[in-house]
């Protein structure tokens, strides 16, 4: 009887080290999540009705491609390397049309202050309205980490950003693209108003 209880026991020890082994080898690292993010997702568009939806998936967004800066400027100097070209290929298909301005802003910042991680906080979405268009705004907070993980402050961003519709297998989806980045909102036209006596 002492036999078979020692046995048991060593039996359900050896199960539950398997089985933690298994989930440590199923999870993926934040690294091997940025090598393969991209932004190839599509959303349907019964997601899209609800504003929270659209919150989520521009903070999701924004994360994402300050995730990527900041790997792509902790990389080799020169920035020439394969893995840098690729990183870069990826930040670019987050923009509409991208040029070889999108990323001078956000890079001159990020290096000038040694970030070396970013989180996004208290995004929020809204529409401004520039003569007859109506454009789609994100106003986010972002806070700065050093090597250390010491806060550098926080800071707050604007983002302009579109849904283009693309249908895919007879279905409506969108796709989320930024069209500016760190940008400030368009400055309305300023009309004066003159006073007739």
């Amino acid at each position: 009887m002492k036999r078979i209880n020692n046995f048991l026991i060593f039996a359900i020890t050896l199960l539950t080290l398997a089985a933690c082994n298994e989930k440590k080898n199923s999870e993926v690292s934040d690294i091997e999540k940025l090598r393969n993010s991209n932004n190839k997702k599509s959303y349907p568009e019964v997601q899209m009705d609800s504003a929270q939806a659209i919150n989520f998936i521009t903070k999701q967004k924004v994360q994402e491609l300050l995730d990527l800066s900041t790997l792509y400027l902790s990389g080799s100097g020169n920035k020439n390397t394969e893995i840098d070209t690729v990183i870069y290929s990826q930040m670019g298909s987050y923009f509409h049309k991208p040029d070889s301005l999108t990323f001078k802003k956000l890079f001159r910042e990020l290096d000038s202050l040694k970030v070396k991680s970013i989180k996004v906080n208290n995004l929020s979405v809204y529409k401004d309205y520039y003569k007859k268009d109506t454009l789609d705004y994100a106003k986010f907070d972002v806070e700065y980490f050093d090597d250390k993980n010491r806060s550098l402050g926080t800071f707050e961003k604007n983002a302009q950003y579109i849904l283009m519709s693309t249908p895919i297998k007879f279905k409506k989806e969108f796709k989320f693209y930024f069209l500016n980045f760190y940008s400030s909102p368009l400055k309305k036209d300023s009309t004066s108003v003159k006073v007739t006596k």
